[in-house]
């Protein structure tokens, strides 16, 4: 597998967590699926109220979350705009100076997810295929 061309995913960490977890992979993929989307808009909505405070809880639960299943741009964008929320709380100022950060978070959380996706249904259709081949199929039975 390695590691994707883009960056976006580490399939390393992807594989291993999928062996890991086993036969509920998918399952425990689609509570990350939905609990990342609600940590991106907590951070988003935080920011839009310039409320640092609020901004870093949802961010350090997006970075470790998606770090865990390989998904490092995210992880690493979510750990920057923890750390900058950190320091704002720190420093009693207001998340000014992560504009571009907070627009990249939604793409580069929908991005993570189709890749994780097709990843899924690719290893899925193998699987099935699989079975079926060792199974005999085609051939005569004795």
């Amino acid at each position: 597998m390695g590691q994707a061309g883009n960056g976006v995913v580490n399939w390393t960490t992807f594989g291993q967590t999928r062996d890991l977890i086993g036969n509920d992979f998918a399952k425990i993929l689609g509570y990350y699926r939905d609990d990342a989307a609600k940590c991106v808009v907590a951070v988003e909505q935080a920011y839009k109220l310039r409320d640092a405070v609020s901004m870093v809880r949802p961010a350090h639960t997006l970075k470790g979350d998606s770090l865990q299943f390989g998904g490092e741009a995210l992880g690493k964008l979510a750990e920057h705009i923890e750390h900058s929320a950190r320091r704002c709380v720190e420093e009693h100022s207001a998340p000014d100076a992560l504009d571009a950060e907070i627009l990249r978070l939604r793409p580069l959380l929908i991005e993570t997810l189709a890749q994780f996706e097709r990843e899924l249904t690719k290893n899925s259709v193998t699987a099935m295929r699989r079975p079926a081949a060792a199974a005999g199929f085609g051939r005569k039975q004795a």
